[in-house]
């Protein structure tokens, strides 16, 4: 491809290749095959004029030549923006807007006779008095009959400048508005993504590289160890064990063969499948999140609504003001500067951002927030629940304990376990075998094939005999191992507090290796911080035993907690609480809490392992860290501030501007000027939370 180099500056290069040179999608799949180069990290095509401007590493400009010296306009390919691309071009888009908008404002004021100045003013207006007039005959005296009052009078005392000034920041304040709220949802979109764009699709005994977007119902794709699952399916082929835990909130990676669904964004930690696909790309749960975030009214927060409503109400209070002037006054000038002012739409413009701008600013800091609402309830709750297991604790299991229960000795036990367990990596095998490693005990394979038993255990032979690891339900009640007394007295000593598993071999118990969890190590500090920042109540909630408990509890410093809970209760006790007068926000790690998380006030979920967003809870803290919970509180409690200073602003600048404009300090185009200036800054300045 032939092209021209406009600008070449180290890091920086600009070439052009002439008109109709590329199509737009066509300049979209120039940015994708500079995906693979780790040297050049932007890449902008204009179809128009046929530019590329390319963003690199100074010491890569070979690499960038090479590049476009090996670009063949016959065999580009069309391909679809990407996020970072959309992203620039509405950046693009709304810059071209204020210009267009500054520019015919300009020429409009300093190249056109007024008589002709005057007609175009009145042809713009037109829409804005339409409207007008329809939400009157519809019985609604709302903010665009304000508009529409203010136009007509401008027009009607030959005030024609004032009306052009009014409609151009009219419109600015809309353009402002829709790029704001399309910028932070963009934003959000962009971090839910799983950013998998190629998978492995299985066509008899072809396995081909395939875009994600490309694979429809019914394909099958093939996803190896250490991979994400991209796709909603179910398993055709092959056996792997998933860590679930960011769908599920289980702990322990489960196995799964023909026959089982799997979820997007689910991971395959040991094994591989063969996957019946069930949904496309554009139809998995996280694209239902997306749409639930930008089209439910009901995630409002009630701040939003209450400013809304205001927003509403203060129209006909507008109206009143304009009245009172005139009654005093008689001067029409000085009533029409009144009207000038409109609270109404900076209160309606000026939340809705805030919020927006919080959760786009929750997002960047990995956090998902279903709607506005949830923040509010984060600002307001003075209570929080935590479940233990993978939410205080970090579910990687460690061995405490090894008890030899008969004629093996300790070593013994620990190396059989750990050679049984290797060959099944979930997160209490991996804990067995780092145990023997780091006694350097060497497990020999003497068994035969291990087989395992999903939730209960492992089964194989050795010696010639059964041998068997797993739980006290696998190794007792299901294979029928009886401790003797003697055993018993030692099994009840040991297992207080801890998490076991048994070793049998034959229908003799040989041992019992005691495991418990990991603390998170910032749980604690956490849980402090927390209490200062408006958190009266701590509460954990757990299915474990009482001595278990109360020691977790006691290290963390937290007072309250309720042990050895069902799942289905834990509803119940979150129920009572509220009942108490608590607002309450619930932290749990699956949809195993379910019941919990969705009768509290705000649920909260935990990342574990997994980009995607839990489908259960309110917000989910996309990082596997405690802190978020901070981060959460405090960044929820600025957006309350703010909103409130909003209020307090729009109130005390607008009431000044009506007494100015009621007094005749300042005219009507001065007081449009001021008003539409002060609600454009506030909204503005309401893309950040301060």
């Amino acid at each position: 491809m032939m092209y021209k180099i406009i600008y070449d500056q180290p890091g920086r290069l600009r070439v052009r290749m002439g008109k109709h040179a590329f199509t737009k999608e066509q300049g979209y799949g120039i940015e994708q095959l500079a995906k693979p180069f780790s040297d050049v990290w932007e890449i902008e095509t204009n179809p128009i004029t046929g530019g590329i401007l390319i963003h690199y590493e100074p010491h890569a400009r070979s690499t960038v030549l090479s590049f476009l010296n090996d670009l063949n306009p016959q065999v580009i390919a069309e391909a679809k923006p990407t996020d970072v691309t959309v992203s620039r071009e509405m950046d693009q888009r709304f810059r071209g807007i204020l210009v267009k908008l500054g520019l015919v404002y300009l020429a409009k004021r300093l190249l056109l006779p007024i008589p002709i100045r005057k007609g175009l003013t009145l042809i713009k207006a037109i829409p804005y008095l339409k409207q007008g007039v329809m939400s009157l005959l519809s019985g609604a005296l709302n903010v665009s009959v304000l508009d529409a009052s203010a136009l007509l009078v401008c027009l009607v005392t030959k005030d024609a400048d004032t009306a052009s000034t009014t409609m151009t920041l009219l419109e600015l304040s809309g353009h402002l508005e829709d790029y704001t709220f399309k910028k932070a949802k963009q934003s959000l979109s962009q971090s839910l993504k799983l950013n998998i764009d190629q998978v492995w699709q299985v066509a008899g005994d072809l396995l081909t590289e395939t875009p994600t977007s490309q694979i429809d119902i019914n394909d099958v794709i093939r996803v190896a160890s250490g991979s994400t699952i991209p796709l909603d399916g179910h398993v055709i082929g092959g056996e792997a064990l998933v860590n679930e835990s960011a769908m599920t909130g289980e702990s322990h990676s489960l196995l799964r063969r023909s026959g089982n669904r799997v979820y997007a964004g689910t991971v395959i930690e040991e094994g591989s499948l063969d996957i019946c696909v069930t949904a496309r790309y554009d139809e998995t749960r996280i694209h239902h999140i997306i749409t639930r975030i930008e089209t439910n009214e009901s995630l409002k927060a009630q701040m939003q609504t209450k400013a809304e409503r205001l927003a509403q109400t203060v129209v006909p209070l507008s109206f009143l003001l304009v009245g009172v002037t005139w009654l005093f006054t008689r001067n029409l000038k000085r009533a029409v500067s009144v009207l000038m002012v409109d609270f109404s739409c900076a209160f309606k413009l000026t939340t809705p951002i805030a919020i927006i701008s919080a959760m786009n600013e929750a997002a960047q800091k990995s956090m998902l927030v279903k709607g506005g609402k949830f923040l509010e309830g984060v600002a307001l709750a003075d209570t929080i629940v935590f479940d233990k297991t993978g939410t205080l604790t970090e579910s990687k299991p460690k061995v405490e304990k090894v008890i030899p229960l008969g004629v093996l000795s300790r070593e013994e036990v620990l190396k059989i376990s750990a050679c049984l367990e290797e060959h099944f990596p979930h997160s209490v095998a991996k804990a067995v075998v780092a145990a023997a490693e780091e006694e350097g005990i060497s497990h020999r394979e003497e068994h035969d094939k291990p087989e395992y038993i999903v939730a209960h255990g492992i089964a194989s032979t050795l010696y010639d005999q059964k041998v068997c690891i797993g739980s006290w339900h696998f190794i007792v009640e299901d294979e029928g191992v009886v401790p003797t007394a003697d055993q018993q007295v030692l099994i009840d000593a040991h297992k207080v507090g801890y998490t076991s598993i048994y070793l049998a071999l034959g229908d003799q118990l040989e041992g019992m290796i005691c495991i418990k969890d990991t603390l998170r190590t910032e749980a604690a500090g956490v849980i402090e911080k927390l209490k200062t920042l408006g958190i009266k109540r701590v509460v954990m909630i757990t299915g474990d035993s009482e001595p278990v408990a109360a020691s977790v509890a006691e290290t963390l410093g937290i007072e309250d907690y309720w042990a050895n809970v069902l799942p289905e209760a834990k509803a119940d006790l979150i129920k009572e609480l509220q009942a108490s007068g608590y607002t309450v926000i619930m932290v749990g790690d699956g949809i195993n809490d379910s019941p919990a998380l969705s009768s509290a006030d705000v649920s909260v979920a935990m990342k574990a392992g997994s980009d995607i967003a839990k489908e259960v809870a309110d917000i989910t803290l996309m990082k596997d860290d405690l802190t978020g919970l901070i981060e959460l509180k405090e960044l929820s409690q600025r957006l309350v501030k703010q909103i409130n200073r909003n209020y307090t602003t729009i109130i005390g600048f607008n009431t000044g501007l009506i007494l100015l404009g009621a007094i005749g300090v300042i005219q009507p185009a001065t007081s449009a000027l001021l008003h539409n200036g002060s609600t454009l800054v506030l909204c503005t300045m309401n893309t950040k939370i301060r």
